[in-house]
């Protein structure tokens, strides 16, 4: 586990743009796993910055997570989300766009499919993500079996108020996702976990330091052979 120490968000957010824009110039068909939220909004930026002078017609994306019950014409869900911080801004072909499909009339089916898809393409060559503050990487809340593939949760009261600054109220939240699972994301060749601010200071120095436990999901990260920790001084302060 590597840990690059950068003095802003805005300088980890250039930071990560530029190492997941050297992975798909160098890869022939480079598969990049995405989150949402307000940590990977910088690195988005930065690579519509860069997005005149590097194609993504040869990338295909897996989203972690989507809200259960939101349709992607709705603003809160993370379809919009990533078409309007995103998609919409490069050449990426819809067709290698994916998300989970959170109204899929059959939620188990779609849980199967999105796995399939991830593994037909070969698997993620290099995953974005953030940490919540109880330790959940996606939507894989503490208790998550790390055996986990993906699937349907229930949402933690935490990660629900969380988000919902998001929201006009803690009751539009949804209660449910589908999200990747714990394995799922550990089979990613390789992960970049980006932290910004004092907030996430402590489940950062618990994932670094503390026991690998499924009550803190992140902490398996442990075990991943190759994962880079992209954070500022503020997240890093009680390291």
């Amino acid at each position: 586990m590597e840990i690059i120490s950068v003095n802003s968000y805005e300088e980890m957010s250039e930071k990560t743009c530029s190492m997941v824009l050297n992975k798909i110039k160098h890869l022939q068909n480079p598969v990049l796993g995405l989150a949402t939220g307000s940590t990977p909004e910088g690195l988005y930026h930065r690579i519509i910055d860069e997005a005149d002078d590097v194609s993504f017609r040869h990338v295909s994306t897996f989203n972690l997570d989507e809200y259960v019950g939101l349709n992607k014409e709705d603003p809160n869900s993370y379809q919009y989300y990533m078409n309007d911080k995103l998609f919409k801004h490069i050449d990426i072909p819809d067709e290698n766009a994916h998300l989970p499909n959170g109204v899929a009339v059959d939620l188990e089916k779609e849980c199967h499919d999105y796995e399939r898809f991830i593994r037909e393409a070969g698997h993620v060559d290099i995953q974005i993500l953030g940490l919540g503050l109880n330790g959940h990487i996606g939507f894989n809340e503490p208790g998550t079996s790390f055996s986990s593939r993906t699937h349907v949760v229930d949402l933690d009261e935490s990660t629900r108020n969380a988000n919902a600054r998001f929201f006009g109220s803690i009751d539009e939240v949804p209660t449910k996702a589908i999200t990747m699972g714990i394995e799922t994301i550990m089979e990613s060749k390789e992960i970049l976990l980006l932290v910004s601010g004092e907030a996430k200071a402590e489940a950062l120095a618990r994932l670094v330091n503390g026991e690998v436990t499924e009550s803190f999901p992140a902490s398996i990260l442990q075990q991943h052979e190759h994962v880079t920790i992209i954070a500022d001084e503020a997240a890093l302060s009680k390291l």
